[in-house]
């Protein structure tokens, strides 16, 4: 893998890896990634590394959908009528723009890897 990728999957796996809105699932993907490619860092090793972190990633970012039923529901008992309206105006506009995911930092990460490797499109 070019360095300029490898530097590009690790800088997202970190965010997957660290992130509070990351599942465990997830965390635990990105530290396998870590550890496979701090074993080897060949190029059929990382992209076996690459491609298992992947496979997990697929269907994990929320839709944009997804986020509003969560700004309509969950999220005022969550975090208030303020803020879960609030949320819910920024989804509808990003909709409105195209957006397809939710757009905090474990998500973003997310579909910004797998679109890299054509797996969805943004």
């Amino acid at each position: 893998m070019e360095k300029e990728l490898f530097d590009y999957v690790a800088e997202r796996v970190e965010v997957l890896a660290t992130n509070d809105t990351s599942t465990q699932i997830t965390k635990d993907a990105a530290a396998a990634w870590k550890a496979a490619v701090a074993a080897d860092a060949g190029d059929e090793a990382v992209k076996a590394a690459t491609d298992k972190l992947l496979d997990v990633l697929e269907g994990r970012p929320t839709t944009i959908d997804g986020v509003i039923a969560f700004a309509e529901g969950p999220a005022k008992q969550l975090m208030g009528e303020e803020v879960a309206a609030a949320m819910l105006a920024e989804q509808l506009k990003r909709k409105e723009a195209g957006a397809k995911y939710c757009n905090c930092p474990s998500c973003t990460a997310a579909s910004e890897l797998l679109a890299k490797f054509g797996r969805i499109e943004l």
